[in-house]
């Protein structure tokens, strides 16, 4: 039987999902920051190109970051809070699935 998740217990999840909400409040900062440069630096070397091209350019490095992070985020409140450890993941192995493939011929 799998164990009890430490973010079943109410307390203990308001405090890591406002902890992963804090930390992409942060990210999107930070992203907003990061399209702000990466267009001045379009901008400064290439001029004025066509619009559709910063919002492309805009576009594809919000939606990587905030992606990424917001998977990593997750992947950090899953294993800080001990909730990988309550999974129940006791597969069978190899040899099990397929028999023993040793020959001693």
């Amino acid at each position: 039987m799998a164990r009890k998740s430490p973010l079943d217990d109410p307390e203990t999840a308001a405090h890591a999902w406002a902890r992963y909400r804090q930390v992409m409040r942060l990210l999107l900062v930070v992203t907003i920051a990061v399209v702000a440069v990466a267009l001045g630096v379009l901008y400064a070397f290439n001029g004025a190109i066509s619009v559709h091209f910063y919002i492309a350019v805009a576009l594809g490095i919000a939606f990587t970051m905030l992606l990424t992070g917001g998977l990593m985020g997750l992947l950090f409140l899953s294993n800080g809070t001990g909730h990988d450890e309550a999974v129940d993941n006791r597969l069978p192995n190899a040899d099990e699935l397929f028999g023993d493939k040793t020959d001693d011929k």
